[in-house]
């Protein structure tokens, strides 16, 4: 039988490991599996996009399919197919394939007590499911010795699998790794990442970390012989999903190397900005948790609903009015109904996700109008203003979430996407055809012009695309670059934010999507005012950027060549980011680096023929 392990496993850094550096070579799994909505769209060998997918959309778990030969012939069937088709899962097909010794934790007991009934419920049936599987595979009967094998290795799978996501972010099925991940442990303040790859290129970096203990004994299922977790590593399979531990922090020697589990965006303070003076401490806390399970509640059918229905124009106005008006309702306390007034914070997770929906929904709003008649000046007009509003709430969601990765790097992955996506926004905005409607030029505006008059090559620029290239920066010189990026987008964005919100209720109440010490002068957000804006051939901007400006045309180039810049900006910074994250050829480094390169060679050629 195997062994329980009452100590606590961990990976120490065997070396100092600077920022942004590989500190495993890539890892092949011990065992994986797709999900079964993914059986007929992807390799169940490399997990790579299959040439040609089978349309099936009930597609059958006993049926693999491979993206060539040699993945066809790395991943033999086993006992999958005779497992029923109810029970048949990628954690109990992963289990399938770890039918064998370990030297990683099961949490057998833990998983299977009586403090987790549904978890060993789950375990039991699964379990019993795996060993008439292997019992009809190997052509033996079913024993005790088998039953606790199949659930040992579901165990294992449950305490130790991880998702695999492609570079979109969409997890596609899960592997379990030998020690040298799955013994590195979570942090919500962790000093490393992970990233997969699913492509055939070669990886090869040195082992930076180790265990703990130089030497750790366990024994054998079964067995009861002594094993050195060297011997282990041999075990892993040479295909499938490997992965790669990245470090987002600067590693001492000697110091734990840590990823974290969970999504780390996750709940900051609910403010209350007004509240029933009389009611306790206790009754306060009691009405605040109950708060932000209706608000909870409430973000998530409305974003369920947008998913399901498919309506943005209704997920917007009903988002905004969560984020403005907070709970419309009373709140039953220990004491009968309360008044207190319950709003989202700015920065709590929830607005978060409410960010992200509303760039989205907004974005889909003004692809639906424009489809109506691309023609219609009023459907132009509109469609801009509201692809603005999708833009400003990229910028926000951006910049909040990049002042809480000030107060917790290792929030860096999301900071990464969140500046890469409004980089992106805003370019795309720049580019648009609409500006020649919005001001009646019968042209878009010169850019190249812009460029001449306001652009001038910022060096940062050329920074981040030297430490994207090589993957290279010290933390020292990151926290600089950081810094200096912050200093150039707060400038930048003053001038543009006014016309980005114009359109929004709750926009117009962010003073500012970068700096937010506002908020910490505020006591009722919903009394934050942004400075006023004046109007001018329908174009809003911020009252000292209008003052500075005389002709329209010079007017409307100034706004084109201000959201190039910021654009430039944040998708280059968002590039820096992820090269730390995931390292300089990720799909992400590469998208950003050939959108630089067009965009730049856009702006040199047109400067040239001008």
């Amino acid at each position: 039988m195997e062994k329980e392990r009452e100590m606590q496993m961990e990976m120490r850094s065997s070396e100092e490991i600077e920022i942004g550096r590989d500190v495993t070579p890539s890892l092949s799994p011990l065992s994986f599996s797709l999900h079964n909505s993914h059986l007929h769209t992807h390799c169940s060998s490399c997990f790579s996009p299959l040439p040609n997918p089978i349309p099936n959309p009930n597609p059958n778990p006993n049926s693999l399919f491979f993206c060539s030969p040699p993945c066809s012939a790395a991943l033999p069937s086993s006992a999958h197919r005779h497992l029923p088709p109810s029970a048949n899962s990628s954690d109990l097909r992963t289990a399938l394939r770890l039918l064998r010794p370990s030297d990683l934790l099961s949490n057998r007991r833990l998983l299977t007590s009586r403090q987790h009934d549904d978890v060993s419920d789950r375990i039991r049936a699964g379990a019993a499911a795996m060993a008439r599987a292997v019992a009809e595979e190997r052509r033996v009967p079913i024993d005790d010795a088998l039953l606790e094998e199949a659930t040992v290795a579901l165990c294992v799978v449950l305490t130790n699998a991880v998702e695999v996501h492609d570079s979109e972010g969409r997890a596609l099925g899960i592997a379990v790794y030998d020690h040298r991940f799955s013994w590195i442990n979570h942090s919500c303040s962790p000093n490393a990442c992970f990233r997969f790859l699913l492509s055939s290129q070669s990886h090869e970096a040195p082992l930076r970390i180790s265990p703990h203990q130089t030497r750790i004994v366990f024994l054998q299922m079964g067995s009861g012989v002594p094993v050195s977790t060297s011997e282990f590593v041999k075990d892993e399979l040479g295909y499938g999903p490997r992965l790669v531990v990245r470090s987002i922090k600067k590693i001492e020697k000697g110091e734990e190397v840590t990823v974290a589990y969970t999504d780390l965006l996750q709940p900051k303070e609910i403010s209350a900005f007004s509240c029933d003076s009389s009611s306790s401490c206790d009754d306060y806390k009691f009405l605040k948790d109950m708060a932000d399970g209706r608000l909870t509640e409430c973000i998530d059918d409305v974003i369920s609903n947008y998913l399901s229905v498919g309506d943005p124009e209704s997920c917007c106005e009903k988002l905004e009015m969560i984020l403005t008006q907070g709970l419309n309702e009373q709140l039953e306390g220990n004491v009968g109904k309360s008044d207190a007034k319950f709003m989202l914070h700015p920065l709590h997770h929830l607005s978060l996700k409410a960010y992200t929906t509303l760039a989205s929904a907004y974005k889909v709003c003004a692809g639906d109008l424009l489809s109506v008649d691309s023609g219609i000046d009023i459907n132009q007009l509109k469609t801009f203003a509201i692809s603005r509003t999708s833009v400003a709430y990229s910028l926000l969601l951006a910049g909040a979430t990049h002042h809480l990765f000030n107060f917790e790097p290792s929030l860096i992955a999301s900071v990464a996407n969140f500046w890469t996506a409004a980089g992106e926004s805003l370019l795309s905005l720049s580019r648009s055809s609409a500006w020649s409607v919005f001001v009646n030029l019968g042209g878009v505006p010169n850019l190249a012009s812009a460029m001449k008059f306001k652009w001038s090559k910022c060096s940062l620029i050329d920074r981040f695309r030297a430490c994207m290239s090589s993957g290279q920066i010290k933390s020292t010189d990151f926290e600089n670059v950081s810094n200096e990026f912050l200093h150039c987008v707060s400038g930048i964005t003053q001038k543009v934010w006014g016309f980005l919100i114009s359109d929004c209720h709750f926009l117009r109440s962010c003073k500012d999507p970068i700096d937010f010490s506002w908020l910490m002068s505020t006591k009722s957000f919903s009394s934050v005012v942004v400075e006023t804006c004046v109007k001018r051939t329908d174009v809003y901007y911020t009252q000292g950027y209008a003052n500075n400006i005389c002709e329209e045309e010079t007017y409307i180039e100034h706004a084109v060549a201000y959201i190039f810049q910021l654009g430039i900006h944040c998708l280059s910074y968002g590039g820096l980011l992820a090269s730390i994250c995931y390292g300089p050829h990720s799909n992400l480094v590469g998208n950003v680096q050939n959108v630089l390169d067009r965009e730049m060679n856009f702006v040199l050629n047109s400067c040239e023929k001008s």
